[in-house]
């Protein structure tokens, strides 16, 4: 006789269903639809639209207030649910502002139903405080990464960080971008190339940069070696290279008060050098550095509109490079799911 097992036995109600398939008419099928969607704070809201225009989007409609107390409030005016959005908003000041309204920009895509949220953080805020320089001084820019994610963001997209270890404060994928192949177009353009030309490294931390620039350009390399006996002031001590009789190209990260850069181009100056010129790829100027930079002995300084310039102070020698061309391919990627590194040649993590 055929033994019967507690689990064959069907108890009232619970007899096994047939299977069917579903009739025709019966079911929606779903294809993998994608929405990308571009919003912008209150940053930088000319290069968000720009961005967008070349991405062939309009900007999506999100409001962003003060209170009278000084809070932010933001709502965005329509569906995002099941979008992949990617929200805009640069480092530069109010700084604080900027980035509190970015943190409630990614919460409320979060809490919308964002299939996917991207911050696009073009200049990456409080960058330069990466590490702890003295003794109970905060890492800033590892609670900025901590505060992106625990916000929602589900990566990160930024260009030319002051150093490379910040990827590391994310562990959500880091898209880095570098401005370097557009200055080395710009000066190769402007015949500013062969071993006539020296790139110099403004500090140790930037001499793989200038490196990698001096390749570009197939120009000499140098580097400046310095002290910083305050935050935003530092002194040359030596030069490793030749430089005089030399044009120089000195290349960072950021321009802020520009005491460093200046104190670098006095320093090739007293060397020889028969030109310098300055470029950066984050043009904050603060603290009166555009008047600063009307009467120091510079060829020519050449930043990217990262951050937004007032162009009724802009001096004469300045060129700014736009970057929305730029930013719109990386988006375009990031939302087809291809290869970032791919249009920088694979050479988009110098550090």
């Amino acid at each position: 006789m055929e033994s019967v097992t507690a689990t064959d036995i069907a108890l009232p109600g619970l007899e096994k269903a047939v299977m069917t398939e579903p009739a025709t008419g019966h079911w929606i099928e779903r294809g993998p639809q994608k929405r990308l969607m571009v919003f912008a704070g209150r940053s930088h809201p000319d290069l968000a639209a720009q961005i967008a225009e070349r991405l062939g989007v309009e900007l999506g409609d999100v409001e962003v207030d003060t209170f009278a107390n000084g809070e932010t409030y933001t709502r965005y005016l329509e569906s995002i649910r099941g979008a992949d959005i990617f929200i805009v908003q640069t480092g530069c000041q109010p700084v604080d502002r900027n980035l509190m309204e970015l943190m409630f920009m990614i919460q409320a895509a979060k809490l919308a139903s964002a299939t996917r949220i991207t911050a696009v953080m073009p200049l990456f805020p409080y960058a330069r405080q990466d590490r702890k320089a003295r003794p109970r001084e905060p890492i800033s820019a590892r609670l900025v990464a901590d505060m992106v994610q625990l916000a929602g963001a589900d990566r990160v997209l930024t260009m030319d960080l002051h150093a490379g270890q910040i990827q590391g404060f994310f562990t959500i994928p880091v898209d880095h971008m570098t401005a370097l192949p557009l200055f080395a177009r710009h000066f190769r353009d402007l015949g500013l190339t062969g071993p006539e030309i020296v790139s110099v490294a403004p500090d140790e931390g930037r001499a793989k940069m200038a490196v990698r620039f001096a390749e570009m350009i197939e120009a000499d390399f140098a580097i400046m070696h310095k002290t910083r006996p305050e935050r935003d002031l530092a002194e040359v001590t030596e030069i490793t290279g030749k430089v005089r009789d030399k044009i120089a190209i000195v290349g960072d990260d950021v321009i802020m008060t520009g005491g460093t850069l200046i104190a670098n181009v006095n320093a090739l100056r007293a060397q020889g050098v028969k030109g310098v010129w300055v470029f950066a790829t984050h043009g904050v100027f603060c603290g009166g550095a555009l008047e600063r930079f009307q009467h120091a002995p510079i060829d020519g300084i050449v930043v990217t509109d990262t951050v937004p310039v007032n162009p009724l102070e802009v001096p004469p020698n300045m060129t700014i490079l736009p970057v929305a061309q730029l930013l719109a391919e990386t988006i375009m990627n990031v939302f087809a799911d291809d290869s970032v590194s791919a249009i920088f040649g694979g050479e988009n993590q110098l550090f």
